[in-house]
């Protein structure tokens, strides 16, 4: 089940900042207490120590007891008794004549108790020679106290105590304070999280589209998020290999069609060297006796006037011209077929090369009163060598306007089929004879001579289209339809994604397979 990483970054920090949040309110309702429990010990010491080296049993420093000493029971909330060992009051907090309140009566009362060890219930912290720390409940109060008391070096009898509910009070004002602190942080630190684990992920996101593009071949895809950081450069690098697999991709097709043709190279040498010496003497011997028989009533002077004599030069001219288009034909097959001619195989637009060749056949169309379109998508990629294909193509569609007839209508189409794309090139007029359709790939093989012979043809056109698309490893074929024939040749599909849907181009598809009967080789 796939997850989303901004989800995950934004649940781990705030689950973090929660766990934070919730420990340090348990960690304030369990040690707060104590902790501020030792520091009024600490506090207690500090004015025990300043009131025992500030009163001697002849002297008491009223002057100290005033500012200082003062000060440090307003702040800490102190309540300060001091009595002679006749208990009878010297000190007590806020008042400098001995004077005393109830409460200080209490303390008063208390302190004999402690002295006297009659009163014993308290709970005691610390222990020393000189003087007790101890928590005391207060009945008469209805208050907990932390309480110091014992003995002045000067004899004196002395204590003081601080009301704990002050205390219990702060903190839990504090653990509250901090539970509703924690709901505004977590609620702002989701959205700013979730904010910032969005802006994270997205190139991060990006990334793995882009990789799973680039795993379907899709070497169109780049990363466009930018960036400095660590995210960016891998973007960049990404960007990098991108261009580098198709170059080397393009280099290893290319390589591996060279290494298939090398092959294949040595086992047909000898027998197309037979088969071409054997079809050129066939295909030149009509041409050559033409020539001859002209030129032999040139010198015989068989017509004298010179309207004939034209004529007669006339054919010879038109016979050597074809025989030099034949031997083209010828000179060209035969380095196909004999893997002389070096197939580099690219990744380019077929149907920016098919409308290119509409476009300069618009001509000879319009000669022939043919309808020439075409009919799919407006961009297909596939794999090959563009030059070849365009040979393939022209080909198709010379055979294609010299066969027209009924509604003189040239149909070109383009149908994506899995990891191919077939190319049809249709024209209206009279099917090709079902014994034919296996043989027209032959060298020098014409179904109609007079025909062929009328517009100029050599029959060696679909076998240069045979050992093209031999050298690509493809499949290429004809069959006939209802009102013309076609013609038709696939190449490997190079868009990338193989998720894309199918134009309406090939919605009729697995109808017309149930139809069509391919003649393939």
């Amino acid at each position: 089940m796939r997850r989303s990483i901004a989800k995950e970054m934004a649940g781990i920090f705030i689950g973090l900042m929660a766990l934070v949040l919730a420990a340090n309110l348990v960690v304030n309702n369990i040690f707060m207490e104590k902790y501020y429990v030792a520091r009024l010990q600490r506090t207690l010491t500090k004015a025990y120590e300043g009131m025992d080296s500030h009163i001697t049993d002849t002297l008491i420093d009223m002057a100290y007891f005033k500012s200082d000493f003062s000060d440090l029971c307003k702040t800490n909330n102190i309540s300060m008794v001091v009595v002679d060992q006749s208990y009878q009051a010297k000190l007590v907090t806020g008042s400098t004549d001995g004077s005393v309140d109830d409460g200080i009566s209490v303390m008063q009362g208390r302190l004999f108790g402690y002295t006297m060890g009659i009163d014993d219930d308290a709970q005691v912290l610390l222990t020393t020679d000189r003087y007790t720390i101890q928590k005391k409940a207060d009945q008469r109060m209805e208050m907990d106290y932390l309480e110091i008391w014992g003995t002045l070096t000067c004899g004196y009898y002395f204590m003081m105590r601080i009301p704990m509910d002050s205390i219990r009070m702060n903190v839990g004002i504090s653990s509250e304070f901090i539970m509703y602190v924690s709901i505004l942080i977590v609620l702002v630190s989701f959205v700013l999280i979730w904010w910032l684990s969005k802006k994270i992920a997205r190139p991060i996101r990006e990334l793995t589209d882009l990789s799973g593009r680039m795993a379907s071949l899709d070497f169109d895809a780049k990363y466009t998020s930018g960036g400095k950081n660590e995210i960016g450069q891998l973007g960049e690098h990404f960007n990098r290999m991108s261009e580098t697999l198709e170059r080397t991709i393009s280099q290893l097709k290319s390589a591996n069609n060279q290494l298939q043709r090398d092959i294949e190279k040595k086992t047909k040498i000898d027998e197309m060297r037979k088969e071409f010496l054997s079809n050129v003497s066939h295909e030149l011997k009509t041409p050559l006796a033409l020539i001859q028989g002209y030129a032999e009533g040139l010198k015989e002077c068989i017509n004298d006037d010179a309207e004939s004599r034209d004529f007669y030069c006339d054919v010879i001219m038109d016979e050597a011209g074809k025989m030099n288009e034949l031997v083209k034909e010828l000179l060209n097959l035969n380095e196909l077929e004999f893997g002389s001619d070096q197939v580099e195989m690219e990744r380019f637009d077929l149907v920016q090369l098919i409308r290119g060749k509409i476009q300069s056949l618009q001509i000879l169309a319009d000669q022939k009163e043919a309808d020439l379109v075409y009919r799919g998508e407006n961009s297909i990629h596939v794999w090959g060598d563009e030059f070849k294909v365009e040979e393939v193509l022209t080909n198709y569609l010379s055979n294609a306007l010299n066969h027209l007839d009924g509604e003189r209508k040239i149909e070109i189409r383009t149908q994506i089929r899995d990891n191919t794309v077939r190319t049809c090139v249709f024209n209206t007029g009279q099917p090709i004879p079902e014994e034919d359709l296996d043989r027209i790939w032959i060298k020098f093989y014409k179904v109609d001579k007079a025909r062929t012979r009328e517009y100029g043809g050599s029959g060696v056109g679909l076998s240069i289209v045979k050992a093209i698309m031999d050298s690509f490893h493809q499949k290429y074929g004809v069959r006939n339809r209802e009102d013309g024939v076609e013609f038709w040749f696939e190449l490997e599909y190079a868009d990338g994604s193989q998720n894309r849907l199918q134009t309406a181009g090939n919605a009729g598809m697995k109808e017309e397979k149930e139809q069509e009967r391919d003649q393939t080789v």
